[in-house]
């Protein structure tokens, strides 16, 4: 099976890549903007005629699109997000290879959702941001293309490189800053949200999966149990072997403090508060994940700790 792989420097995508290279059957091509990729194009600003004339001559059976942004305005966002999405479309459709796609969404697309409940894929999508209306754009292409394809909606993935930008990055530096310098006390901002967490390997297998089967439409790739923040923290702790107090900075109803590891102050001030949800996903979010496993055969093999682990062993090796 020939598979292309677009977005394979991405933190996704590197471990799609592995999973798919570990398959003797796979014949993988990397396409992106880095120069490591077998073919650079930029779907942002390549056209669709250009990737046609790749996909015709390379013939994949299958295209992942791993490729995205998650920071940026409103106009970066859709560029790399939805008008990216339409260019391999438009592409797909052009072109003779008749190639499956798996498309990577997220669980933005969803928005907030009620505390308690798990969120199936018949849910209508709320998306609370920029960026969940990007995603959820680009899912609507995807649906409405009338290509032999597939939306893994992957909720919050965790694991080995995660971003020191995301809420449990940001978490395990705040950490290991506080561990360098002998600090018995963390104060931490921004605990109260209960996220979704699978591991980023379990991602993969997932999309390895999708790349096999018949399976179409939207699919939830999740651990099916919300966390709340400040339980994770209390692992990562334990897992770093931080013996000092942990305590969460609470703001007033509807706000919460900026950042994860806010530094320690003798002022009477409070810090500016912010919106606490940048995500746009509200307070609660968990996935309902009974289709991936009856479509699928995916199943999340890899526990939180596990992935907090490995996030930390990342974190501590940092100089």
């Amino acid at each position: 099976m020939r598979v292309l792989l677009i977005g394979a420097n991405g933190y996704i995508g590197r471990f799609v890549a592995d999973r798919l290279l570990a398959d003797p059957a796979v014949q993988l091509t990397a396409l992106g903007r880095g120069d490591d990729a077998d073919v650079r194009f930029d779907l942002a600003s390549g056209s669709p005629g250009a990737l046609t004339r790749f996909l015709d001559a390379v013939h994949p059976g299958v295209v992942v699109n791993c490729a995205g942004a998650t920071r940026g305005g409103a106009r970066e966002l859709t560029r790399h997000n939805t008008v990216a999405v339409a260019t391999v479309c438009e592409a797909l459709r052009r072109s003779g290879c008749g190639a499956r796609l798996v498309q990577i969404g997220c669980s933005a697309e969803y928005g907030p959702s009620q505390p308690g409940s798990s969120t199936a894929e018949d849910a209508v999508p709320r998306p609370g941001g920029p960026y969940g209306v990007s995603k959820l754009a680009a899912t609507e292409l995807v649906l409405g293309s009338g290509l032999d394809a597939v939306v893994l909606r992957v909720f919050s993935p965790a694991g080995p490189g995660t971003p020191a930008g995301s809420p449990l990055g940001r978490l395990a530096e705040a950490m290991r800053r506080a561990m360098q310098s002998g600090d018995g006390e963390l104060k931490l901002g921004g605990l109260g949200a209960q996220r979704d967490f699978v591991d980023v390997r379990d991602v993969a297998r997932a999309v390895h999966a999708a790349s096999l089967s018949a399976a179409q439409g939207v699919i939830n790739i999740g651990s099916g149990r919300a966390v709340r923040l400040r339980d994770a923290a209390a692992v990562l702790a334990r897992v770093a072997g931080y013996g000092g107090a942990l305590h969460e900075l609470d703001g007033p109803p509807g706000a919460l403090r900026p950042v994860i590891g806010h530094p320690r102050s003798d002022s009477d001030h409070a810090p500016p508060v912010t919106f606490p949800y940048p995500d746009g996903c509200g307070s609660w979010q968990q996935a309902d994940v009974r289709t991936a496993r009856d479509r699928l055969g995916w199943r999340p093999r890899i526990g939180l700790e596990e992935s907090l682990a490995d996030i930390w062993m990342e974190a501590a090796c940092r100089i």
